[in-house]
């Protein structure tokens, strides 16, 4: 059933209804502060040390959470109301970011503060990213085309906010005054808890409410239970098993020669301190391509084929990043790299919430982030290492030839039948 404000307008187009606008406008709010955030924090850590170690300890205890408590983050929000996770935990990060813009003000910043505000805001993030999953459904039904297309503006606002537009305001706040940009995000996250607490949840759609409240704890099972009920759920699921394996496998190796991008683009490509930022934007530009054609690549070529072509066409752009000094060549291809992702993440994304039970899918998005954002911090000693003992092109040829065959192997488990089976079974589980 599709709630009334739902359905498709009078030109064919998908309607996704107010109550998603509202999620759409908090998330874009939300990504232009992270991306505010992200570009100020390394500059404020450089400003405070010149070694690397603390530097990259930081960005360590952002990421740490996902570890230590992606799976939980998963289990609790699967006895919680997902929609008031979300706003009461973005009010908690306006605090904590708040007051951290308050502490640079006053001159109190260090690294070990650095650290834990980082920590703080990771930790809140586990929360918010799974249950943003958990309510897309929610709030548009478990149609494809919906699911597509409210991924697609996700994805594409995602891009715009947080890789293109944050990073330059971030740069600028950062060198009018210290404290700025934490002060904007801080600003951001009061927005975007307000625009989630603005989601009545009388209309979230019907069939689709998600956890009612809690019983009591005797009458739950314990969380450790319901984290290896998800986690488990994942590893039987042979459509979702192989696509969260494949992902990670894709980030292990995105992020190994991205840890060393910086270095390629400079001695490989001869680029500034400004060319790499432009460099970067290209990237960022197919990503906002890859969220506007999605869905259509999706409709005339579908899933199966999107995965083997977009794995085969992105390993050649990575070979021809690894082999070229042109600075113009290789942003071609970055944006290459950056299209297929987020394509992917539009229609696997959509897949996987089409394919994962409403009561699971906090449990099951959270052990799948574990095992995709588990890969990061490996890809970069990964990177590294190769870098180090072949030269700086060797990640970028590493990938282009191991992504291609891992998308190949990928078809053994994931492929037209075992989608359709997966989908027909989805539903008769619903229903």
């Amino acid at each position: 059933m599709v709630a009334p404000e739902l359905g498709t307008a009078s030109n064919g187009r998908v309607r996704l209804g107010p109550n998603f606008g509202k999620l759409w406008l908090a998330q874009g709010v939300s990504n232009l502060g992270d991306g505010v955030y992200t570009t100020a924090l390394p500059l404020l850590a450089a400003t405070l040390t010149r070694e690397p170690l603390p530097v990259s300890a930081v960005v360590f205890a952002e990421w740490l959470p996902w570890l230590l408590f992606g799976l939980l983050a998963g289990a609790l929000l699967d006895r919680w109301d997902r929609r008031r996770v979300m706003w009461m935990v973005d009010a908690g990060r306006f605090a904590v970011v708040g007051a951290f813009a308050v502490a640079v003000l006053a001159g109190w910043a260090s690294i070990p503060l650095l650290m834990v505000t980082g920590f703080l805001l990771g930790s809140g993030q586990t929360l918010v990213d799974t249950a943003s999953q958990a309510l897309i459904p929610m709030l548009v039904s478990r149609d494809r085309r919906r699911l597509e297309r409210a991924n697609g503006r996700l994805q594409g606002t995602h891009v715009v906010a947080d890789h293109l537009a944050g990073p330059a305001t971030g740069g600028l706040l950062f060198s009018a005054a210290a404290w700025l940009p934490f002060g904007v995000d801080a600003v951001s996250f009061a927005a975007s808890s307000a625009l989630v607490a603005a989601i009545p949840a009388h209309r979230i759609v019907p069939g689709e409410r998600g956890p009612e409240a809690p019983a009591s704890v005797n009458q739950r099972a314990s969380l450790r239970a319901e984290i290896a009920e998800g986690l488990g759920w994942l590893v039987r699921h042979r459509v979702l098993r192989t696509m969260a394996v494949l992902a990670a496998g894709i980030n292990l190796l995105s992020v190994a020669y991205g840890a060393i991008l910086v270095l390629f683009a400079q001695e490989q490509l001869g680029l500034s301190s400004g060319g790499f930022g432009l460099l970067l934007t290209a990237s960022a530009v197919g990503g906002l391509a890859g969220s506007m054609v999605a869905p259509w690549l999706n409709r005339r070529a579908g899933p199966v084929r999107v995965l083997v072509g977009g794995s085969v066409i992105g390993g050649l752009a990575r070979v021809g990043i690894g082999l070229t000094h042109s600075p113009w060549v290789a942003g071609g291809l970055l944006a290459v790299t950056g299209l297929t992702p987020v394509v992917y993440n539009v229609i696997f994304g959509s897949l996987r919430q089409q394919l994962i039970p409403d009561r699971l899918l906090g449990r099951v998005n959270s052990a799948y982030s574990l095992c995709t954002y588990g890969a990061v911090p490996l890809g970069a000693l990964l990177g590294g290492a190769l870098a180090d003992r072949f030269g700086l092109p060797a990640p970028f040829f590493v990938a282009g030839v191991l992504i291609p065959a891992m998308g190949m192997l990928a078809l053994r488990w994931m492929n037209r039948r075992t989608i359709e089976q997966a989908l027909a079974e989805a539903e008769r589980s619903a229903t």
